[in-house]
Protein backbone atom coordinates (compact mmCIF):
# COMPACT_ATOMS: atom_id res chain seq x y z
CA UNK A 1 0.00 0.00 0.00
CA UNK A 2 2.96 2.56 0.79
CA UNK A 3 3.81 2.53 -3.07
CA UNK A 4 0.52 3.34 -3.90
CA UNK A 5 0.48 5.97 -1.72
CA UNK A 6 2.88 7.99 -3.53
CA UNK A 7 1.30 7.73 -6.58
CA UNK A 8 -2.35 8.93 -5.52
CA UNK A 9 -0.41 11.63 -3.65
CA UNK A 10 0.92 12.73 -7.32
CA UNK A 11 -1.92 12.42 -9.10
CA UNK A 12 -4.02 14.62 -6.42
CA UNK A 13 -0.79 17.35 -6.40
CA UNK A 14 -1.68 17.18 -10.65
CA UNK A 15 -5.14 17.64 -10.27
CA UNK A 16 -4.92 20.47 -7.88
CA UNK A 17 -2.85 22.50 -10.01
CA UNK A 18 -4.02 21.19 -13.55
CA UNK A 19 -7.83 21.97 -12.53
CA UNK A 20 -7.64 25.47 -11.13
CA UNK A 21 -5.70 26.63 -13.96
CA UNK A 22 -8.13 25.63 -16.76
CA UNK A 23 -10.57 26.91 -14.76
CA UNK A 24 -9.09 30.64 -14.53
CA UNK A 25 -8.15 30.36 -17.83
CA UNK A 26 -11.89 29.77 -18.94
CA UNK A 27 -13.15 32.52 -16.24
CA UNK A 28 -9.74 35.33 -16.86
CA UNK A 29 -9.51 34.35 -20.70
CA UNK A 30 -10.83 36.67 -23.26
CA UNK A 31 -13.88 35.93 -25.30
CA UNK A 32 -13.17 37.69 -28.68
CA UNK A 33 -12.93 35.30 -31.14
CA UNK A 34 -11.86 36.19 -35.03
CA UNK A 35 -11.61 33.93 -37.74
CA UNK A 36 -7.55 34.45 -37.29
CA UNK A 37 -7.93 33.15 -33.96
CA UNK A 38 -9.76 30.24 -35.26
CA UNK A 39 -8.10 29.50 -37.57
CA UNK A 40 -4.88 25.64 -37.30
CA UNK A 41 -1.66 27.44 -36.59
CA UNK A 42 0.92 25.93 -38.96
CA UNK A 43 4.01 26.59 -37.59
CA UNK A 44 3.59 30.47 -39.02
CA UNK A 45 2.21 29.03 -42.31
CA UNK A 46 -1.06 29.93 -43.74
CA UNK A 47 -2.83 25.58 -43.72
CA UNK A 48 -2.80 25.20 -47.47
CA UNK A 49 -4.92 22.02 -49.20
CA UNK A 50 -7.11 19.52 -47.68
CA UNK A 51 -6.14 17.44 -44.22
CA UNK A 52 -7.35 14.43 -46.19
CA UNK A 53 -4.78 14.40 -48.90
CA UNK A 54 -2.91 11.01 -49.50
CA UNK A 55 0.53 10.71 -48.47
CA UNK A 56 3.01 9.62 -50.55
CA UNK A 57 4.99 6.32 -50.51
CA UNK A 58 7.94 7.82 -49.74
CA UNK A 59 6.83 9.28 -46.74
CA UNK A 60 6.06 5.46 -45.37
CA UNK A 61 9.22 4.18 -46.58
CA UNK A 62 11.33 7.01 -44.24
CA UNK A 63 8.91 6.05 -41.23
CA UNK A 64 10.59 2.79 -41.82
CA UNK A 65 14.26 3.74 -41.95
CA UNK A 66 13.45 5.46 -38.55
CA UNK A 67 11.60 2.47 -37.50
CA UNK A 68 14.79 0.17 -38.28
CA UNK A 69 17.66 3.06 -36.96
CA UNK A 70 15.12 3.29 -33.36
CA UNK A 71 14.89 -0.67 -33.05
CA UNK A 72 18.70 -1.11 -33.64
CA UNK A 73 19.58 1.72 -30.88
CA UNK A 74 17.36 0.31 -28.53
CA UNK A 75 18.57 -3.48 -28.44
CA UNK A 76 22.07 -2.84 -29.36
CA UNK A 77 22.47 -0.31 -26.03
CA UNK A 78 21.60 -3.04 -23.71
CA UNK A 79 23.68 -5.56 -25.77
CA UNK A 80 26.68 -3.53 -25.37
CA UNK A 81 26.37 -3.46 -21.49
CA UNK A 82 25.83 -7.37 -21.09
CA UNK A 83 28.26 -8.01 -23.56
CA UNK A 84 31.00 -10.18 -20.90
CA UNK A 85 27.94 -12.03 -19.48
CA UNK A 86 26.39 -12.90 -22.85
CA UNK A 87 29.74 -14.34 -24.79
CA UNK A 88 29.59 -15.65 -27.69
CA UNK A 89 25.55 -17.07 -27.77
CA UNK A 90 25.35 -13.21 -27.36
CA UNK A 91 27.25 -12.16 -30.62
CA UNK A 92 25.41 -14.82 -32.42
CA UNK A 93 22.44 -13.44 -31.34
CA UNK A 94 23.43 -9.69 -32.43
CA UNK A 95 24.71 -10.85 -35.53
CA UNK A 96 21.69 -12.29 -36.56
CA UNK A 97 19.98 -9.26 -35.58
CA UNK A 98 22.41 -7.21 -37.54
CA UNK A 99 21.74 -9.25 -40.26
CA UNK A 100 18.22 -8.72 -40.41
CA UNK A 101 18.53 -4.88 -39.78
CA UNK A 102 20.96 -5.15 -42.70
CA UNK A 103 18.07 -6.91 -45.31
CA UNK A 104 15.95 -3.73 -44.07
CA UNK A 105 17.61 -1.16 -44.94
CA UNK A 106 18.35 -2.86 -48.64
CA UNK A 107 14.65 -3.44 -48.73
CA UNK A 108 14.15 0.41 -48.37
CA UNK A 109 17.40 1.51 -50.40
CA UNK A 110 16.18 -1.07 -53.41
CA UNK A 111 12.48 0.61 -53.04
CA UNK A 112 14.62 3.98 -53.50
CA UNK A 113 13.97 5.55 -50.01
CA UNK A 114 17.52 6.48 -49.92
CA UNK A 115 17.19 8.73 -53.72
CA UNK A 116 16.35 12.10 -53.23
CA UNK A 117 17.71 13.23 -56.27
CA UNK A 118 15.84 14.68 -58.58
CA UNK A 119 16.54 11.73 -61.61
CA UNK A 120 14.39 9.00 -61.18
CA UNK A 121 15.66 5.47 -61.43
CA UNK A 122 14.68 3.57 -63.92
Amino acid sequence: MQGWLSIVLMIVLGLLFAVPSILLSYVLGPKKPTPEKLAPYECGMPAVGNARERMSVKFYLVAMIFLLFDIEVAFLYPWAMALRQLGWPGFVQVVLFMTLLLAGYVYVWRKGALDWGAEKRA
